[in-house]
């Protein structure tokens, strides 16, 4: 089979699963009803979506987006830190000159040149036109590579049976923060992710979500005025996440 035709099979075959509500694909792997944009609507490069998170924003000992996001996506918590999913986690920062301390969220940064994809021996870590980092759970083989290679430790391995799922999850694969890709891709949903939400309804006002290639996005204006910072900016990756008031 031919390079081309074998891409077009897959493509058919990841539509038909993804359109049927619990489907079982393999031991452990369960896909419930996807809202993914139909096979005639390919995301563009002509987005970049992103996260602008405000350190001095962020409240100490607030989780509301970490509880947010993992409830969205059916994110269990087993007691087991070592080994639970966790697709954003709350970090604290320490300035040792100043002891001065601060929260923020981490999840996958989303880069633009994602090591996880480069190390990836089947291609399941991909990174979409529109920017947004992925796992496709149908090509990854659990090696957790890709769980090496990540600076910011965004990635988790699942040890248990998944459900109420959004985006596809399964146990034996890795999985990371997708930015809520089934409500960018759904055209009556919410755009925003989760964790924004979350944080907006709590007050804080912390996260902005947007497209960083349009300059009258919210996000684009934030960061013009006032500059963001990459975490970890002397690798190069070029993250779609960005910090500003950082110590």
């Amino acid at each position: 089979m031919s390079k081309d035709n074998f891409n077009k099979y897959r493509r058919q075959f990841l539509t038909a699963a993804t359109a049927v509500a619990g489907v079982t694909i393999a031991p452990g792997v369960i896909l419930n009803q996807v809202h993914a944009k139909p096979v005639n609507q390919p995301v563009s490069s002509a987005n970049r979506w992103g996260l602008l998170i405000d350190a001095n924003k962020c409240a100490t000992g607030c989780n509301d987006c970490v509880t947010a996001c993992h409830t969205e996506n059916g994110v269990t918590g087993y007691g087991r830190p070592a080994t639970d999913s966790q697709w954003i986690r709350k970090v604290k920062l320490t300035d040792k000159q100043t002891g001065h301390v601060q929260t923020i969220p981490m999840m996958c940064q989303h880069c633009e040149k994602p090591p996880c994809v480069d190390v990836c021996p089947t291609n399941a870590s991909m990174k979409r036109e529109d920017g947004v980092v992925l796992v496709d759970k149908h090509a990854c083989i659990g090696c957790r590579y890709c769980m090496m290679a990540c600076p910011y430790h965004a990635r988790s391995f699942v040890h248990e049976k998944t459900t109420d799922q959004k985006y596809p999850r399964g146990k034996g694969t890795v999985e990371s923060c997708t930015l809520c890709v089934h409500r960018i891709d759904d055209p009556n949903g919410a755009k925003d992710p989760a964790c924004v939400d979350a944080c907006n309804a709590s007050g804080h006002k912390a996260m902005w979500f947007g497209d960083l290639k349009d300059p009258n996005s919210e996000i684009s204006k934030r960061l013009k005025k006032y500059g963001g910072e990459e975490i970890r900016a002397d690798l190069g990756l070029n993250t779609g996440v960005r910090y500003q008031n950082l110590s």
